[in-house]
């Protein structure tokens, strides 16, 4: 009989580095755990209370935040997966669209989420999911290692000026201009 899962939905958890962050830290504090994910610390058994308490600590500590509630976890899920699609993926995805996508790995009919996303972010899903390929658009011109032309393919533009349209209502810069003096946000804030 396969053994079920402890998950945590952890919020603000967006990057390798943060679950490198929480790793050292829950091997620093001798908290036995199955593996972190983007967004996620999974457990073979429940955490003791006394385990719940320094996790709560330590999430607290590194800017993170322990999601309970059911609607909070939903939106979190979301921003993971999203994130996750956007700066993370090592291949092209098998799914028609996103919202089949999300719709599938959240188990919630997508007209669903989305309405809760927006009701709760005050923005929609696919807004969000500009933001974020804005976002890694960014760090690709800061690398300097592809053209404009491959980034918009890398991010599944329909063309090079799609993307840098949408990067110029984002930013108010063209790709050009933010190479010579944009700045990047830290993807837990957007």
């Amino acid at each position: 009989m396969e053994q079920k899962t402890i998950e945590i939905a952890v919020k603000n958890m967006v990057c390798n580095r943060c679950i490198k962050v929480i790793k050292e830290e829950l091997i620093k504090n001798n908290i036995d755990f199955l593996r972190v994910d983007l967004g996620k610390v999974c457990f073979n058994i429940p955490p003791t209370e006394k385990e719940k308490i320094t996790l709560n600590r330590i999430f607290k500590k590194e800017g993170f935040e322990w999601v309970e509630d059911k609607e909070t976890k939903i939106i979190n899920q979301i921003k993971t997966l999203i994130i996750g699609s956007i700066h993370h993926r090592k291949e092209k995805s098998i799914y028609q669209n996103f919202s089949e996508f999300l719709a599938l790995h959240i188990g919630i009919e997508y007209s669903q989420i989305s309405k809760l996303f927006s009701e709760i972010e005050g923005k929609t899903i696919e807004y969000y999911g500009i933001e974020q390929k804005i976002e890694r658009t960014k760090e690709l011109l800061i690398y300097n290692e592809l053209t404009l032309s491959q980034i918009s393919h890398e991010l599944n533009y329909s063309s090079p000026q799609h993307l840098s349209r949408q990067f110029k209502k984002i930013t108010g810069l063209t790709p050009t201009q933010f190479k010579s003096f944009g700045t990047r946000k830290t993807l837990d804030t957007i």
